[in-house]
C-alpha cells in the first residue's frame, strides 16, 4: 500500500476538524516536504489566514515518520508555541496517525531558566543574595516577597515546572529567585536530578520526532554552546523576527552590579573577593564620564579598568578552583562561581580585543535606574546561524512578512541563505485567502504634515479622534513610541466618550482582552502591539499607525549596521532602516484582518508613505488593500462599518 500523498493528508486534516481548504496552505504544504525531502533551503511567505503552522507541521510529521529523523520548530513566540503544543500538533499527529499508521511524538523545549529549580525552590542554592543584588541593579527594587512565596508553592506542586504554567505570571524579579541558568545547574551532582523539570524536559525532546523550541534557543545553539538534540532540519515560524531575537540572546552587559554580586558569593564561600567591590565603582565611574550610546572603539581609560577588572577576576578564578567539592553545597557553590567567572573573563577579552574597532563586535553605554552599564553584541548573526545552525541541513523559514520591496533578497541575507556554503534557496509567496483588496482599506494621510523630530502636532490628535469616532471605536492604534501612545489616549479621552485602554495601565493580556470583549473600545500602544496581536472581528476593525517605524537613528546596532552597508557598497538607509521599517509596518498593518469576514481600515498618519522618494519600496510590502487618500471616504466608510454593527 503506497503512502498517502501530503495534499491528501491535509484534506483528511481539514476534514476531521471542520474546517475548509485552502489552495495556500495546500501549496505550502507540498512546498515544505519537498523542501525536507531534497535537503534545501526555502523562504515561504504566507498571509495570515494561511494556516502556517498546519502548512508546516504536516509535512514535517509526514518527512519524520517517512525518514525517522528529527524536525526542530521554532517560533518567536510563547503564544505560538503553545497553540503548536496544545491544538496544531496533536491534530495533526491524529490525522497522520490515522492515514499513515504512524505516531509521530512531539516535544516542546524552552530554555533552561524556563523550569523551576527543585533543588534552589528547596533553598538549597548559594543564590540568594547575588539574584536579589542583580534584582536591585536592573530593576530598582527587590523581588516581591509575595510573588517569590506563590512561585516557590507552585513549583512544588506542578507537574511541568514550566514558567508558562504559573497563572497569574511572575515578575522577572521572583522568577529569579526559583530558576537558574543552565551554566550554573550542578548536573549529576544535584539530589534532584531524577525530578529536574528542564532534565526530564530535554530527555522528552531526545527522544521526540519534532521539537518546538524558539528563537533564542536557536541562538545560543548556533553560538556553538549545544542545548538542542541533533536535528536533520528546522523549520523557522515568525522568522522575520530570528535576527533581533537571536542578537538579543547573545547580547552581554559588563556592570556593577554583577561584579558586587560575584563579590558577595566568593565571600560567602569564605574566598577573598579580589577587590571586585572597589573595581565596579571604578567602572561606573568610568562608564558615567562617556556618553550614553554607541563606543566605536574602547578608550585607555576604560580599557585598563577591564584589564583590571579582568586580572582580578581570573585572580577569583584561580581561588575556586581550589575550593572542595566535598559536599552538594560546595559543589554548587562552586558551580555557580565558576560559571560567572568565567562568562566575565569571556566578556572582558572580547572587550580588550579588536572587535569593537574592527566592527564584529558592537560596544555602548546606557543606563538604568541610575546604573551604566557597558553593552556588548555581535554586528551579525548570519555568519554563526549558517554555519552554527543551518550548513548541510533543510531549513524552511516563514512568516507573513518576509518579503520586503517585494523581494525575499533581503531577508535571505539577514539569515545567512547568500553564503556560499548554503547552496540554493527559494522564495515562495503563497498568499492569502482573504480578498485583501474588497475587506481592507490602506489610508494615507497625505494631507498632514510628516512628522518631525518633535513627532506631530495637534492635526494628527484630531485626525485620531476624527477617525475612532467615525469608527465608533474599534480601534488598535500603534505607535513608535510610549509617549507618543499615551499623549494620543489622553486625548482621545478628552475628546470622546468612548472606553479607550494605553499600554502601560495593566498587563497587555488583560488590555487585549478586554478589547476583545468592547466593541466600542480603543486600544492604544507601542512595539509589543505591532505584532504576535490576534483579535478577529469587528472589535479590531481600524489600525492607526501613527508614523512610519523607522528605527531610532541612535540605536547602536542601527548606527554599526548602517555604516557597515555603507562600506560594502549598499545603500545604507535602504539596507537598514528601511527594510527594518518596511517589515514593521507589514506587521502593523497586518493587524486588521485577521479572518476572512474581516472589514476595515488601515490608516497612516505619516505622509511620507505617499510623497517620499522610499514609498514605493515600504508600499510594495504591505497588504494588497484598496489604497487611498481621500480622508472623506475613508470617513464614510467607518461610519458605515459602525453603523452596521449597531444594527446587528
Amino acid at each position: 500500500m503506497s503512502q498517502p500523498k501530503p495534499r491528501e493528508v491535509l484534506a483528511h486534516l481539514v476534514a476531521s476538524i471542520g474546517g475548509k481548504p485552502r489552495e495556500g496552505q495546500a501549496k505550502m504544504v507540498d512546498a515544505v516536504y519537498d523542501a525536507l525531502m531534497e535537503e534545501s533551503h526555502l523562504m515561504i511567505e504566507a498571509g495570515t489566514g494561511t494556516g502556517k503552522s498546519f502548512g508546516y507541521l504536516l509535512p514535517a510529521m509526514m518527512w519524520s515518520a517517512e525518514t525517522g529523523k528529527r524536525a526542530t520548530i521554532s517560533t518567536a513566540t510563547l503564544p505560538l508555541q503553545r497553540q503548536i503544543i496544545t491544538q496544531d500538533a496533536p491534530a495533526v499527529a491524529k490525522a497522520i496517525q490515522e492515514t499513515m499508521g504512524s505516531h509521530v511524538e512531539v516535544a516542546l523545549l524552552k530554555g533552561w531558566n524556563n523550569y523551576a529549580c527543585l533543588r534552589k525552590v528547596d533553598g538549597g542554592f548559594p543564590e540568594e543574595d547575588a539574584l536579589l543584588s542583580r534584582a536591585e541593579g536592573e530593576l530598582g527594587a527587590t523581588a516581591t516577597g509575595e510573588e517569590v512565596v506563590r512561585a516557590r508553592e507552585w513549583a512544588l506542586s506542578t507537574d511541568t515546572g514550566d514558567r508558562d504554567d504559573l497563572v497569574p505570571g511572575v515578575s522577572d524579579r521572583a522568577w529569579n529567585q526559583i530558576s537558574i541558568q543552565k551554566r550554573e545547574c550542578i548536573g549529576e551532582h544535584c539530589p534532584m536530578r531524577q525530578e529536574c523539570f528542564a532534565r526530564l524536559a530535554r530527555a522528552r525532546a531526545e527522544d521526540a520526532d519534532i521539537v518546538v523550541t524558539n528563537h533564542a534557543l536557536l541562538g545560543i545553539q548556533a553560538s556553538g554552546t549545544p542545548v538542542l538534540p541533533e536535528s536533520d532540519a528546522y523549520i523557522v515560524d515568525e522568522a522575520h523576527d530570528l535576527i533581533d531575537r537571536v542578537t538579543g540572546q547573545l547580547t552581554r552587559a559588563l556592570a556593577g552590579y554583577e561584579l558586587r554580586g560575584v563579590a558577595r558569593l566568593l565571600r560567602t564561600a569564605g574566598l577573598d573577593d579580589e577587590g571586585l567591590g572597589d573595581v565596579a565603582e571604578e567602572l561606573a565611574e568610568v562608564l558615567s564620564e562617556l556618553k550614553e550610546g554607541r563606543l566605536t572603539r574602547i578608550s585607555a581609560e576604560l580599557s585598563d579598568t577591564i584589564a583590571r577588572i579582568m586580572g582580578k577576576v581570573q585572580t577569583a578564578g584561580g581561588e575556586v578552583a581550589s575550593l572542595s567539592s566535598a559536599n552538594e553545597e560546595a559543589n554548587a557553590t562552586k558551580t555557580v562561581l565558576r560559571s560567572r567567572l568565567t562568562a566575565l573573563v569571556d566578556l572582558c577579552a572580547d572587550l580588550l580585543s579588536d572587535a569593537v574597532a574592527e566592527g564584529r563586535f558592537v560596544a555602548w553605554v546606557s543606563e538604568f535606574n541610575d546604573q551604566r552599564a557597558l553593552y556588548l553584541a555581535p554586528l551579525d548573526v548570519s555568519g554563526a546561524i549558517a554555519s552554527g545552525l543551518f550548513e548541510d541541513t533543510p531549513v524552511v523559514l516563514t512568516s507573513a512578512t518576509l518579503q520586503v520591496g517585494g523581494s525575499f533578497d533581503a531577508m535571505a541575507g539577514r539569515v545567512g541563505f547568500t553564503y556560499p556554503s548554503q547552496g540554493q534557496w527559494t522564495g515562495l509567496d503563497v498568499g492569502t485567502p482573504f480578498d485583501e483588496l474588497h475587506q481592507g482599506i490602506l489610508y494615507v494621510a497625505e494631507h498632514l504634515r510628516a512628522p518631525g523630530r518633535d513627532g506631530y502636532g495637534e492635526e494628527h490628535l484630531q485626525e485620531i479622534v476624527d477617525l475612532i469616532e467615525a469608527s465608533n471605536g474599534g480601534a488598535l492604534c500603534l505607535f513608535t513610541s510610549r509617549a507618543g501612545a499615551t499623549r494620543a489616549a489622553e486625548y482621545v479621552r478628552e475628546h470622546l466618550d468612548l472606553p479607550v485602554a494605553c499600554q502601560g495601565e495593566d498587563q497587555l493580556p488583560t488590555l487585549l482582552e478586554q478589547f476583545a470583549q468592547d466593541p466600542r473600545a480603543s486600544l492604544f500602544g507601542t512595539l509589543s502591539l505591532w505584532q504576535g496581536v490576534d483579535v478577529p472581528g469587528s472589535t479590531c476593525r481600524l489600525v492607526i499607525i501613527d508614523r512610519i517605524p523607522f528605527p531610532r537613528p541612535d540605536d547602536p546596532l542601527i548606527q554599526a549596521r548602517t555604516q557597515a552597508a555603507g562600506q560594502a557598497g549598499y545603500n545604507p538607509f535602504m539596507s537598514v532602516s528601511a527594510t527594518h521599517a518596511a517589515l514593521l509596518l507589514a506587521q502593523g498593518a497586518g493587524r486588521l484582518l485577521r479572518r476572512c469576514d474581516d472589514r476595515g481600515v488601515v490608516a497612516v498618519l505619516d505622509s511620507r508613505l505617499r510623497t517620499a522618494r522610499y514609498s514605493g519600496f515600504l508600499l510594495a510590502s504591505l497588504p494588497q488593500m484598496w489604497r487611498t487618500t481621500d480622508r472623506a471616504v475613508v470617513l464614510a466608510a467607518l461610519t458605515r462599518l459602525a453603523t452596521g454593527l449597531e444594527e446587528q
